[in-house]
């Protein structure tokens, strides 16, 4: 019993002690923190470049001292070199990269990454195909092999297709049965009409039409050594690296030149209403083509989205989130694509406020261009910025994945060294320019999925322009 009471008798002191805390001097600790650090730029890890005389690159970024490397074989092709009825026919061909080599069956290939601390993976984006693996340092040569193996020597198994096919079909029926790919695919069919950039799903039908012919002649059509980069960073022993990818992958056929079919985005204001009758939300996708990250002013608008809708602290989502309530999750972005990008807003909203969800988000891009934002506003969403590519730059893959975006849209190393010092000459009255350069309401494509009966004529009463604002 008298412990118990030495205990609270300590308890009471301590607490006794602590009062000073909770007054006038806490409250002035809340309203002035500490400066934040002095912004820095990102300095490049020193790289090291090989060609070879197939037209193969191996990069090569010693970093960090965690005994692991990563390594990403990067293929420039993708979603961009499917005919206009081959949609997902790359993804395909990378499902079927993953079943073996002529020489590996995929559970032998599963079982030696296993062994190595990782496992192989291959993903298809718009323009890149792109075979991963991180392993032990000690392990990084063997995985180039076994990589290198995967991609040069397909055994494009028939057996294994249909299952391929069928699973590639559920995962389209589950996207369509959902608002926000319905929307996503009509608002881009919309602005790139006649492109890839614009064929988001294929049907189940053309899913079910590919042959193992057709995907073997895609692959000879745009795999091949001068569309690789082989990228290797973290710990590893850069000697044996560059052996393991010239005797694997040193004698590779050239194959076909880089080549990405440059588009022609639409730029035209309309409405497109897809009827979900009975839909508590309606999803709005809006937007319209802007510059892609080769214009100079391309840090400054992204900048200004992260202002305008691309942060959680934005305005519009303040509005239409905090302020109104009409939705969650609103959210902008700046789609980049090569040589063209889409800025978009998308928002589910209750169906009841999709009207006026759609004059906020008008009202707060008139503001913006019609008044500069303050420096302490511009300053916060700078220090967002900086923040998240700080955050892109810690892992050995993000390194790879900021010189692979930089490899897609021809940057040079001053886009990465640079990026930091640029976002903090953005100033309140860029802000302003780029808003009113870029983002013309009247000039939108907007299109909505949600109950028709009810949505049609709120927008029908919805105005872009200026007028009001």
């Amino acid at each position: 019993m008298k412990k118990i009471k030495n205990i609270l008798l300590f308890s009471t002191v301590l607490m006794l002690s602590m009062v000073p805390l909770y007054g006038q001097d806490a409250e002035l600790e809340k309203e002035t923190p500490p400066p934040g650090g002095e912004p820095k730029n990102f300095t490049l890890p020193e790289k090291t470049i090989v060609e070879f005389d197939n037209g193969l690159n191996l990069v090569m970024i010693p970093w960090g001292s965690v005994p692991k490397a990563t390594v990403r074989v990067v293929i420039k092709s993708g979603n961009i070199h499917e005919g206009e009825n081959e949609v997902w026919l790359s993804d395909l061909v990378a499902d079927l990269l993953k079943e073996g080599s002529t020489t590996k069956t995929g559970n032998d290939i599963a079982d030696a990454m296993a062994g190595m601390g990782g496992e192989l993976n291959i993903g298809v984006g718009m323009h890149t195909t792109v075979a991963s693996a991180d392993v032990l340092y000690e392990f990084t040569p063997d995985a180039i092999e076994i990589i290198a193996d995967v991609i040069m020597n397909p055994s494009f198994p028939q057996e294994e297709l249909e299952r391929l096919i069928k699973d590639r079909q559920r995962q389209v029926n589950v996207s369509m049965s959902r608002p926000q790919p319905k929307a996503r695919q009509d608002f881009f069919a919309k602005l790139y009409p006649d492109h890839p950039y614009g064929r988001i799903y294929p049907t189940e039908e053309m899913l079910g039409s590919y042959t193992l012919e057709g995907l073997k002649s895609f692959y000879k059509n745009n795999y091949g050594a001068q569309r690789t980069t082989v990228y290797v960073a973290g710990k590893f022993n850069q000697k044996a690296v560059e052996a393991a990818v010239r005797s694997s992958l040193g004698n590779w056929e050239k194959g076909p030149e880089e080549f990405y079919p440059v588009a022609q985005p639409v730029t035209a204001e309309s409405v497109s209403i897809i009827d979900r009758p009975d839909a508590p939300q309606s999803t709005i996708m809006m937007g319209l083509p802007v510059i892609d990250p080769s214009d100079p002013d391309w840090i400054a608008l992204s900048v200004t989205n992260s202002l305008l809708g691309g942060s959680f602290g934005s305005r519009i989502t303040k509005n239409i989130r905090e302020d109104k309530g009409y939705t969650y999750s609103p959210g902008s972005s700046v789609n980049a694509n090569y040589k063209s990008a889409i800025w978009y807003e998308s928002a589910d909203v209750t169906t009841a406020d999709t009207g006026p969800s759609l004059r906020e988000i008008t009202k707060e891009i008139y503001i913006l261009q019609n008044e500069a934002p303050s420096k302490e506003e511009l300053e916060g969403i700078q220090n967002y910025n900086a923040g998240i590519f700080v955050l892109q730059n810690s892992t050995p893959g993000g390194i790879i994945g900021q010189m692979i975006n930089m490899d897609v849209h021809e940057l040079d190393d001053s886009y990465l060294t640079n990026y930091v010092k640029n976002i903090y000459a953005v100033t309140p009255e860029k802000v302003q320019e780029m808003t009113k350069k870029y983002i013309d309401p009247e000039k939108m494509t907007l299109v909505l999925v949600g109950d028709k009966k009810i949505i049609e004529k709120q927008i029908e009463e919805y105005n872009r322009k200026e007028e009001g604002y």
